[in-house]
């Protein structure tokens, strides 16, 4: 008689066999092999799904050091499910069970040997399904988990070797006040909300299958009309990394300079026509694009300018360092570098047309981009534009924690547009119904504080804005000293140009019904307090006189790209006499040059005050024995007739020159001397 029959008599397990002192023991279930008693549990009331309810059966028990992780894996849907380890069989079904090197299959009470490597191979697709599962129950931990993971190991990588590896900063678990979202560059996630997917993106979806593009960029998405893109020689370079920060720079190649050159010609000669010309042989020059985006915007042509800026921002961010990044915060360009500041200025022409297009969370998050490139110098003095964005996206959040986290360090309660916006992003936070009832008393309580204390630093603001709200104020008010007339005359000129900056942008944010009764309620309590003689309305007074004696010149950099009228109209006159270039509007004194541009050869230099005279009157003259300056357009043609006038007029004039003409006498005491 075989073993088999023998233990089936006797009613014993195979591989149950005790293993002597130290050998492992476990508890499992002492039921028959599933093909053993395949036949019986067809008779009785036992379900595939039930085996893993009451036990797990193994026959090898070897087979249960990964059966901690399978018992995990076998629940689905609050219930778990059969034995993965051995499967029972039904009727109709197929069961299976493992002992040792064999596999047998019942079908119908029928049993059929299996070879071991088919065994093998089973066993191997099974654990790959449970390996799946895991993987699916375990998504969501594990993005939660794995950035934090990554960092850690990266700051022990850190901490033993002592070197400080350049690149973007590690995720906090709070993302940094200047962190850029991905999804937010693009405009369309905003429409999309807005609009539906089908209206934003139904047109463009076919065109998408046929165009092919060397690199996927975030800030523009290249179009099919644009120009074959190929490298213009701009590139970026890692100046320096340190205290988590790295900082950057633009470069431009040789053939870039010399582009570079002939835009400026271009520019100098006043006609359009020159940049279109360099933009044929140049396609993606940048300071081109943009002043020709300019030209197009002043000719009323919104379109034109708008992807004229983008093909700008695409060439840029073509030329990227593998490791700077623009959601990071961490990574600097210096303004001072004449290639860095067409990045900034596209970057801000790009944040008008969004927020002129009516996607004010996107330009947002340009405003932050530009805002991380370089935080404490605000070349472009972001902070007078980053709350009005806020108000208008209606993230009343991010704008109350930028000016908790800021405050201490940069004093916003200062400027005029975060005195009055955090508090009406108080007020309106307080307006949402989702809100509990404590916090919304809270917030009503915070913006009723700050707007008090707004309006006794600025009080010239209120007749203003009341102005441009087409709301007139009462008789109390109106008459009172400390908000009448006199109040917007006795402020500095810088303090108006603020005023009015913030004034001419933000104004209509304040005329809903219920901002205007709050407000008015905030009114009388200051008129209160100072009639109470309340010493903080003196010490506000002479703050005003001392912190706002002149502005800096990032705040008129950005008067002059937002372009408001009464804001212009305020800038004091040295910046209003000066020219100012719409590629590089006041550019920084202490600026650093990589490359100086040639001396252009001119007669003036080495002509006499005749050619100077006849220069000035007649741009196309030039001397005997000069060549005419090939600009952009192949250079000045020389008009044969008026040059030959030209040179008679010189040969008779030859023999003069102004070391022959006396000066009046000395002895003349009204100046009316003789000339000989």
């Amino acid at each position: 008689m075989s073993r088999r029959a023998l233990r089936r008599l006797r009613g014993e397990q195979r591989g149950q066999e005790p293993l002597g002192p130290g050998a492992l023991q476990f508890d499992l279930r002492d039921d028959d092999d599933a093909e053993e008693e395949g036949p019986k549990r067809e008779l009785g009331s036992r379900r595939p799904g039930e085996a893993g309810k009451e036990g797990v059966r193994v026959n090898n028990r070897f087979e249960l050091i990964n059966i901690e992780d399978l018992e995990d894996d076998s629940v689905v849907n609050g219930e778990r499910s059969g034995s993965s380890l051995t499967d029972t069989a039904a009727p109709g079904n197929k069961g299976r069970a493992r002992r040792g090197n064999t596999d047998t299959r019942a079908d119908g009470g029928v049993a059929r040997t299996v070879h071991p490597e088919q065994s093998n191979a089973s066993g191997k697709l099974r654990k790959k399904k449970k390996k799946q599962k895991t993987k699916k129950s375990s998504t969501g931990e594990a993005l939660e988990n794995g950035l934090e993971d990554i960092d850690r190991i990266l700051e022990r990588i850190e901490d033993s070797s002592g070197l400080n590896r350049p690149g973007p900063a590690a995720l906090s678990p709070r993302k940094h006040v200047l962190y850029v979202e991905h999804r937010h560059l693009n405009p369309d996630t905003e429409l999309k909300r807005y609009f539906g997917a089908r209206a934003v993106l139904g047109e463009q979806r076919p065109r998408q299958r046929q165009r092919v593009y060397p690199k996927c960029t975030w800030l523009t998405t290249p179009k099919s009309t644009w120009p074959r893109y190929s490298k213009p020689g701009l590139s970026m370079r890692l100046l320096e990394s340190k205290k988590g920060l790295s900082l950057f720079a633009f470069e431009h190649s040789e053939e870039y300079q010399q582009a570079q050159h002939k835009f400026l010609v271009a520019v100098e000669s006043m006609e359009p026509n020159n940049i279109v010309v360099l933009l044929q042989t140049s396609p993606y020059h940048v300071d081109s694009l943009l002043q020709l985006s300019d030209a197009c915007r002043f000719q009323e042509d919104q379109e034109m300018a708008r992807d004229l800026v983008e093909r700008a921002l695409y060439s840029m961010e073509c030329a990227f360092h593998p490791l700077f990044s623009l959601t990071s915060g961490a990574c600097r360009l210096d303004y001072r570098r004449p290639e860095n500041r067409s990045f900034y200025l596209a970057l801000y022409k790009q944040m008008s047309f969004l927020e002129k297009r009516g996607c004010p969370r996107t330009a947002l998050e340009y405003c932050k981009l530009i805002l991380s490139l370089e935080p404490d110098e605000d070349p472009l003095c972001m902070l007078l534009l980053i709350d009005h964005l806020a108000l208008r996206a209606r993230n009343y959040e991010y704008l109350i924690r930028l000016f908790q986290e800021w405050e201490a360090h940069r004093n916003l309660s200062q400027l005029p547009n975060f005195a009055f916006s955090v508090p009406l992003a108080y007020f309106l936070l307080s307006q949402q119904t989702d809100l509990p009832e404590h916090e919304q008393s809270s917030a009503r309580e915070k913006a009723s504080l700050l707007i008090q204390q707004a309006l006794t630093m600025f009080p010239g603001v209120l007749l203003p804005l009341l102005e441009y709200c087409s709301v007139r104020p009462d008789a109390t008010v109106s008459a009172h000293h400390f908000f009448g007339p006199n109040a917007e005359i006795s402020q500095p000129p810088a303090l108006s140009q603020l005023v009015s900056l913030y004034l001419g942008r933000s104004h209509f944010l304040w005329k809903e019904p219920a901002t205007m009764s709050w407000l008015e309620e905030s009114v009388h309590r200051v008129l209160q307090a100072v009639d109470a003689g309340d010493p903080a309305v003196e010490a506000c007074e002479h703050r005003r006189k001392v912190l706002y004696q002149r502005a800096p010149r990032n705040i008129h950099r950005h008067v002059i790209l937002s372009e408001i009228k009464e804001a212009v109209a305020a800038l004091p006159p040295d910046v209003t006499t000066q020219s100012v270039m719409g590629f590089d509007p006041l550019p920084p004194a202490d600026t650093i040059y990589s490359y100086v541009r040639p001396e252009r050869l001119s007669p003036v230099s080495h002509g006499n005050t005749i050619a100077l005279f006849f220069r000035s009157l007649l741009p196309n003259y030039t001397m005997e024995g000069e060549r005419p300056e090939e600009g952009v357009a192949g250079g000045l043609n020389r008009n044969q007739g008026l040059n030959r006038l030209m040179l008679a007029v010189r040969d008779m004039m030859a023999n003069f020159h102004l070391n022959d003409v006396e000066a009046p006498h000395e002895d003349d005491a009204e100046g009316e001397g003789e000339w000989d």
